[in-house]
């Protein structure tokens, strides 16, 4: 089996130790002492190789990739000229693939993702596979721990297929957007529905298959890249065809039209880390019932707070849910029921030329 890590992201919503230097899945947001896309490599051992993980991502990341993951070959780096979204680089990924085997499995995976029981997680990337080895596009489905609404979902159908393997995996009806408050809750109630964490399995010709079938314009651009990999003109058709790829996600362009696909349901401490204050639910709690990462706290009647500040004291006083986060250069202060709002620190700093800080 094959890895994709797609690296290419430069999310702001963990602004200021997320830069557009050096974006969220380079850094260690946990205190973990390794960085997310480490994390995402670390679990795959034992089932993928160095030599057969590939990583996809800027060209500005390339450096990043090759200093933070050991043993992988450079050739497995695959550069975006420029960001196009999901689509074109699972679709550049596949191109690669198919020259060493089209028949062989890929596993597609966020490099930006925590997830806290790697035995499961391993357990749950087998039996996709084995799906994938009969005929299906298998997504990982997390089962939901609450009606959340900032996820989009996937719902089983009924019965379990015949696939071979150890877990429990189902026929998707349909992919579902992101929902309304009631809407999520029915969801919770009716069981069957999983949140959509973006990591999939398939044959690599089978993904080419669908791509060839409902995106038939890209298709014909991945072939013109394919066609050049390994010669002397690879740079010049990549630099050539890529910025005329369209900007779409492999949910919208593939996964919502796409035929025979399967869901295996796992629960694994999925976390898409997507803003601070999804720290609460995988920092364990100080004995004053603090967060604290890589932090020393001196509290005072202070509690629910979480502090990211590995190179100084912090101490709190009669102060309750607040985040605070170090940057060194920057520092970052919020009530945890408004710190989504820090994409508009970012793009004041934006308007305001603050590219040191951007």
């Amino acid at each position: 089996m094959y890895a994709v890590i797609l690296a290419g992201g430069a999310g702001t919503r963990l602004w200021p130790r997320s830069r557009k230097s050096s974006p969220k899945q380079f850094n260690d947001l946990t205190g973990s002492g390794r960085t997310m896309i480490q994390a995402t490599a670390d679990r795959l051992e034992g089932l993928v190789s160095r030599e057969d993980t590939y990583v996809i991502t800027g060209r500005r990341y390339a450096g990043l990739c090759a200093a933070q993951l050991d043993g992988l070959p450079q050739q497995n780096i695959l550069e975006e000229p420029e960001g196009r979204n999901t689509a074109p680089a699972i679709a550049l990924a596949c191109a690669h693939l198919r020259r060493r085997d089209p028949e062989e499995v890929a596993a597609i995976l966020p490099a930006d993702h925590l997830i806290q029981d790697r035995r499961g997680f391993q357990d749950a990337l087998r039996q996709a596979e084995q799906s994938a080895r009969a005929g299906f596009i298998t997504v990982l489905g997390i089962e939901p721990t609450q009606a959340h609404t900032g996820y989009g979902y996937i719902q089983r159908k009924e019965e379990p297929l015949d696939v071979p393997g150890k877990m429990a995996t189902f026929a998707v009806n349909r992919f579902l957007e992101k929902p309304d408050q009631a809407t999520a809750e029915q969801f919770l109630a009716d069981g069957g529905y999983f949140w959509n964490g973006g990591i999939f399995v398939s044959r690599v010709e089978r993904l080419l298959a669908e791509y060839e079938r409902q995106m038939p314009s890209l298709y014909e651009s991945m072939n013109r890249i394919a066609a050049a990999l390994g010669t002397s003109q690879e740079g010049r058709v990549l630099a050539d065809v890529w910025p005329a790829m369209p900007d779409v996600s492999i949910d919208y362009g593939l996964m919502e039209g796409a035929e025979k696909v399967a869901v295996v349901p796992m629960q694994v401490g999925w976390n898409d880390l997507g803003s601070w204050d999804a720290l609460e639910s995988v920092i364990s709690q100080d004995a004053e019932g603090n967060y604290p990462v890589e932090s020393e706290i001196l509290q005072m009647n202070s509690r629910g707070n979480i502090v990211a500040a590995s190179k100084r004291l912090v101490a709190l006083i009669d102060v309750e849910d607040l985040i605070v986060i170090d940057a060194g250069d920057a520092l970052l202060i919020g009530k945890k029921g408004s710190i989504q709002q820090v994409k508009q620190v970012v793009a004041e700093l934006q308007a305001g030329d603050r590219n040191e800080l951007l």
